[in-house]
């Protein structure tokens, strides 16, 4: 299986020789990148869990903290069967990427348990979630390691993990955490926010292509938090989305995909595959696997779900113009490769889910100084960021005649780079 972690590492390499003429030091900027290549600490659990049964069951967990040179640690904490100490540093390589693509004063973090939290109960989820940010406790704070929602959790998760820390250190401290319930001092837009930062990214490139939000058709790969939020807010802005699809299959319509009856039906029968048996939905919609959604001619493929979902095996299958990371890791650097010498533009993960982390910090902000903001605000700030961001790499990628990924990469290193310079640690 490809290591996430390797491929973090790759997409540095594959900067710096371009980065490295910027610099008078080469030894310097050799070594920072070196550091660069490696989280400054990563933290590994055990936590014994009381069953309701009243048996004790381990489970592994982890925290890497990759780099604070821009700021604190930022990175979610995701609860998965497949967390692995390689996945949260090539994770938390990223959110490091992503915090210096938008410009947010924030270093790369990511955190995990290995569990299916399907197989918890609730009290049982409450417990595990109440553990882990007690053994984190002296590793997190507001300027130390800010955490939030990831795969599997929610503001449910981090509302217990906020008053299991804030209990263990003895005051209140909610910009501990980002991604909480709005009365617990949660951001107003939030919840969407990752998928409206996509969806914003998905507005400067069809401008900038001359493309018509109407005539372009999307293959939605996941639909999770980000997924959904993606293709209900393209929809709702006018583009056609005619596939989507969650861990077990997907659906396909070539007139477009009504998201929230999905959603709807999603809630209630648990899976798109279940439409095959639902006579009253069946004559609608094509059953796909997730495969044949990868390989559909649509004008933009939205990977959403986990990461390494195109690889070299199925890349070459691939007929979308046009690629959307809104998963992290979503693309092998094998697969990468092929998809630029198709001329597939593929717009990267660090640039189009960093809305998540851009509202987070203004969840962060937010809390450090009292003050809300309304949702509207919000959203404006998010969209003035995220512009800001796609102008500048494509300003790189038109100057450097690279791809958008270099062009991020290559912007987030150096401001990387310099800050850590900046502080003497190179």
């Amino acid at each position: 299986m490809t290591s996430a972690f390797a491929n973090a590492k790759k997409q540095i390499d594959d900067i710096t020789s371009i980065m490295e003429s910027e610099y008078q030091d080469k030894k310097k900027f050799q070594k920072a990148v070196k550091l660069l290549k490696k989280p400054e600490k990563v933290i590994s659990l055990s936590l014994s869990l009381r069953k309701d049964n009243g048996k004790t069951v381990k489970f592994k967990a982890y925290r890497s903290q990759h780099n604070n040179a821009r700021g604190p640690y930022k990175g979610g904490i995701r609860f998965h069967p497949n967390v692995s100490e390689d996945e949260v540093k090539a994770l938390s390589t990223w959110m490091s990427i992503k915090c210096a693509v938008v410009g947010i004063p924030f270093g790369g973090a990511k955190g995990g348990i290995v569990v299916d939290p399907g197989e918890l109960s609730i009290p049982e989820l409450q417990r595990l979630s109440t553990l882990y940010a007690q053994k984190l406790a002296s590793n997190i704070g507001p300027w130390k390691d800010v955490p939030a929602p990831d795969v599997n959790t929610g503001g449910r998760e981090m509302g217990w993990m906020l008053e299991s820390y804030e209990k263990k250190v003895g005051f209140q401290a909610p910009a501990t955490f980002t991604g909480k319930p709005i009365e617990l001092g949660g951001s107003q837009g939030r919840t969407e926010a990752t998928g409206l930062g996509g969806l914003y990214i998905l507005q400067n490139y069809i401008h900038l292509v001359g493309w018509h939000p109407s005539r372009v058709k999307i293959a939605v790969q996941g639909f999770g938090n980000v997924g959904y939020w993606f293709a209900k807010l393209a929809s709702a802005a006018g583009y056609k989305v005619v596939a989507i699809s969650d861990s077990s299959g997907g659906v396909y319509n070539s007139g477009g995909l009504n998201i929230d009856n999905l959603a709807r039906f999603k809630e209630e029968y648990g899976s798109f595959t279940e439409l095959r048996i639902q006579s009253k939905f069946k004559s609608k919609y094509k059953i796909i696997t997730n495969e044949e959604l990868l390989g559909l001619k649509v004008d933009v493929l939205v990977p959403a779900a986990l990461e390494n979902a195109i690889t070299i095996t199925n890349a070459k299958n691939i007929k979308a113009k046009t690629i959307l990371e809104m998963a992290n890791g979503p693309t092998t650097p094998e697969a990468d490769k092929i998809l630029i010498e198709k001329g597939i533009d593929v717009i990267p993960d660090v640039l189009c889910n960093a809305g998540g982390v851009t509202v987070s910090y203004f969840e962060w902000v937010q809390n450090l100084s009292g003050y809300y903001w309304g949702v509207v605000e919000v959203n404006e700030k998010l969209k003035k960021i995220m512009d800001q961001a796609f102008s500048e790499i494509y300003e790189m990628k038109r100057k450097k005649n690279i791809s958008y990924r270099k062009s991020a990469y290559a912007l987030a290193v150096k401001k990387i780079v310099d800050a850590m310079m900046l502080r003497g640690r190179v």
